[in-house]
């Protein structure tokens, strides 16, 4: 299966108008490994693209997420970054 940031970057890229500053990192948040952190970092106007109204696009994307990950016995969580 395709490591968690990459089917992530495969999601969000198509929703941004500036896909060249888009990047996705990830982090494991604790000592077993089972909690991973995905950061996105995206210009100010595709960050706001990417949560939504009301946080809407970013409560979708976290449910996708949270489905892809439980082939790997993942928890996830996305946290969205501005980039300048």
């Amino acid at each position: 299966m395709e490591a968690l940031d990459q089917v992530l970057l495969n999601l969000v890229k198509p929703m941004v108008n500036e896909p060249d500053s888009l990047s996705v990192s990830v982090s494991e948040n604790d000592e077993n490994g089972d909690d991973v952190v995905l950061h996105v970092h995206a210009k100010s106007e595709d960050i706001a693209r990417l949560i939504g109204r009301r946080g809407m696009m970013a409560s979708a994307l976290r449910q996708v997420m949270g489905i892809a990950s439980h082939s790997e016995d993942k928890r996830i969580a996305i946290k969205f970054e501005q980039i300048d």
